[in-house]
C-alpha cells in the first residue's frame, strides 16, 4: 500500500531527491503553511508521514491526522514536537541526528578562537573611525590554548567532534554528560567530571552540546556562570534556552566573562523587547564590541549539510513507513 507523506514548508525548488528516495512506495504532498493548524483537514486525513524543520507539532496538531504513523523532525533537536502526545497516539517521531555535525562542531571552535585568539576584538579596534594603535593588545581573551581547560556540556555526536576539534588545538578537554555510558570519554580521549558545578569551576572556555528539554533548560544560570574563573567564554551553538543570557549581558559588562559566542537565542527569530545582549551587540556597544559574536543559528548550514538533512529525512521517513526497520527514534517507550 501507497503511503502519504506530507511537507508543510516550502524547503526546495523540486522534488528530485524525495522522488530518488521514496520511489513508488510513498507519495509526496507539498504545502507551505505558517504553522500547522493551518493545513485543510483534506490533507491531513489521508497523511501517514509527517515532515517538519521550524514547526512546532503539539497535542492538537497531533488531533488533525488520524491516521499519522511518523513525524520527522529534519534536524537534530526536537524540542518543538510533544513527544508524549506522539507517544500517547502511537505516533513515533524521529530525528535527523548526523547531517550536520561536523558544521557545529566546527562553527563552535570557530567562535572560541575567534574570541579567545582576539580576532573579533582586533577586526572591532582596527575598523573604527580613529583605529586603535597598530599593535597587540593585552586582555584577559587572549590566552594560551595550551593553560586553558575547555569544557563541554554534553558528549553526544556534535559534542565528541567538538571535543576532538579542541583537542586539536591543545585545549585541555572536560566534559559533563549524566547520560554518557561509562569509558565513553576514555575512547575520546577526555576527561570527565560528574557535576556541573564541578566543570564550571575549572572551565577558561565553555562550549554547550546538549539538547533542549525541561532538565537542560535554564541550567546554565547565572550561579553556574559565575563559578567559571574570572575571565572565561562561553559559547552556545545548541539551544538559546539552555542558557541565561541575561546574566550573560551582566557577567559580560562586569568582566567577569571575557567573551560570548552565541549561534542561538532563547526565542528565534528574535522579537521586540531583544534580549540586552543582542540590543547592545547591534548598537555596537563598547563593553560587547570584540567580545561579543551572535549568529543567526547558521552554525549547520554548507551546502552540504542541507542536502544530507534532505535527503537522511527522506530515507528517515522510509524506513519508518516502508521499512525494512525504522531507525533515529526519539519517541519515549514506545519502540
Amino acid at each position: 500500500m501507497v503511503k502519504t507523506v506530507l511537507y508543510a514548508e516550502k524547503l526546495y525548488d523540486d522534488d528530485k531527491v524525495e522522488r530518488a528516495v521514496f520511489g513508488s512506495d510513498v507519495r509526496v504532498v507539498w504545502r507551505n503553511v505558517d504553522n500547522l493548524s493551518q493545513l485543510e483537514e483534506g490533507d491531513c486525513t489521508e497523511i501517514d508521514g509527517l515532515m517538519v524543520m521550524r514547526h512546532a507539532v503539539t497535542d492538537e496538531h497531533f488531533a488533525k491526522f488520524p491516521k499519522l504513523a511518523c513525524v520527522v523532525r529534519m534536524g537534530v533537536g526536537y524540542d518543538k514536537i510533544d513527544r508524549t502526545a506522539a507517544g500517547k497516539r502511537k505516533v513515533m517521531v524521529c530525528n535527523v541526528p548526523d547531517y550536520g555535525t561536523t558544521e557545529v562542531a566546527d562553527h563552535a571552535l570557530a567562535l572560541a578562537l575567534s574570541l579567545r585568539r582576539g580576532i573579533a576584538l582586533h577586526l572591532e579596534s582596527q575598523r573604527r573611525p580613529q583605529p586603535a594603535p597598530w599593535r597587540y593588545v593585552r586582555d584577559p581573551l587572549l590566552r594560551r590554548n595550551g593553560v586553558q581547560t575547555f569544557g563541554i556540556v554534553g558528549l553526544g555526536r556534535i559534542g565528541t567532534a567538538a571535543a576532538l576539534r579542541a583537542k586539536a588545538f591543545q585545549f585541555r578537554v572536560v566534559a559533563y554528560d549524566p547520560y554518557m555510558p561509562n569509558g565513553t570519554e576514555l575512547g575520546v580521549g577526555v576527561e570527565r567530571v560528574l557535576s556541573l558545578e564541578a566543570l564550571m569551576e575549572q572551565t577558561d572556555t565553555l562550549s554547550i552540546h546538549a539538547p533542549l528539554s525541561p532538565e537542560t533548560r535554564g541550567m546554565i544560570s547565572r550561579r553556574m556562570l559565575e563559578r567559571m574563573p574570572r575571565g572565561g567564554v562561553v559559547v552556545n551553538t545548541a539551544r538559546g534556552p539552555i542558557v541565561d543570557v541575561d546574566a550573560l549581558a551582566d557577567l559580560l559588562k562586569r568582566g567577569h566573562l571575557a567573551g560570548v559566542g552565541l549561534d542561538v537565542l532563547p526565542v528565534e527569530p528574535p522579537v521586540e523587547p531583544v534580549p540586552e545582549l543582542l540590543r547592545a551587540y547591534r548598537a555596537r556597544e563598547p563593553w560587547c564590541e570584540g567580545r561579543l559574536i551572535i549568529t543567526p543559528h547558521s552554525a549547520f548550514f554548507t551546502p552540504e549539510a542541507w542536502d544530507d538533512t534532505r535527503i537522511k529525512a527522506a530515507e528517515t521517513m522510509r524506513a519508518a513507513l516502508v521499512g525494512p526497520r525504522p531507525q533515529n527514534v526519539i519517541t519515549p517507550d514506545m519502540f
